[in-house]
């Protein structure tokens, strides 16, 4: 077992001071959080690029350890495990030397913070493209193992994903915001997101539609059968707390508010419709 192996199991000293933002991902049907993405920060609520700009090859695995810790504990504090919602997990698979021995520490802390092993999520990026494919299945053996789920992030934005989605069984599958944005304005984004849809279905994956800023998209999205949303329109990542969100209410000040026809538009009164 190599030293970053053993070092995971005892405890490692984080390369930088940082903290943690959460965002919900809402369903929409039940207006329930469904899980809190825990989103790294400055530890006075600096961007994300303040800190993921000092991260190393050298020191990405004490990162990545750090990362989990950090999430776990702070939801746990925060109150998490009074909600039935799920706390979600970025981590990077090529700081994840040995599945087994890598994930001593997320178990430990899980205990420590009575957080159930089935209510964490752990999402990696298809941005960052993946030299070692049998490498990540084994993560994610070991993952199913303890009872994590996996998502894939940023669906349709990197490398090979429908060979991912083919090779891993990824419960939730995370659609790129460059899909979501305007959506209502593409009618080819639209078959795509549609098609996605159905097709993750069939694999047994939920989606989830990420970057969700208006509430055009909000209602394209829906439209498209997604009812797992996450973006500023409904709820902005809170520092070092777990936000309220607020769902839309629906317009009706307008027919094309309504989604009807055009050409009722057109029909008197009388008619009775």
């Amino acid at each position: 077992m190599s030293q970053s192996c053993q070092a995971c199991r005892n405890g490692v000293e984080s390369p930088m001071h940082f903290s943690m933002a959460f965002q919900p991902i809402i369903n929409v049907d039940t207006n329930r959080v469904f899980a809190y993405e825990a989103l790294v920060r400055g530890p006075n609520g600096e961007g994300a690029a303040s800190i993921l700009g000092q991260v190393t090859e050298q020191n990405r695995y004490a990162f990545d350890q750090n990362c989990r810790v950090k999430a776990i504990t702070l939801a746990g504090q925060l109150g998490l495990t009074k909600t039935d919602a799920k706390l979600s997990i970025n981590f990077m698979p090529g700081a994840v030397y040995s599945p087994a021995a890598c994930v001593q520490l997320t178990l430990a802390t899980a205990r420590e913070q009575k957080l159930p092993l089935d209510s964490l999520i752990f999402e990696f990026t298809e941005r960052e493209e993946v030299q070692s494919p049998e490498h990540l299945q084994r993560i994610a053996d070991e993952y199913k193992r303890h009872g994590f789920a996996l998502a894939l992030d940023d669906f349709g934005a990197g490398y090979s994903n429908v060979n991912l989605l083919a090779r891993l069984h990824t419960g939730i599958v995370k659609l790129d915001m460059d899909l979501t944005r305007d959506l209502h304005r593409r009618p080819r984004a639209q078959v795509i997101v549609r098609s996605l849809v159905r097709l993750c279905r069939r694999l047994g994956a939920q989606v989830v539609g990420e970057g969700i800023e208006t509430f055009e998209e909000y209602r394209a999205v829906r439209q498209c059968g997604i009812r797992m949303m996450q973006g500023y329109f409904l709820a902005k990542p809170a520092f070092e707390r777990l936000p309220d969100f607020e769902l839309p209410r629906p317009r009706r000040t307008s027919v094309q508010a309504l989604d009807l026809p055009p050409m009722l538009n057109v029909l008197p009164a009388a008619s009775g419709i």
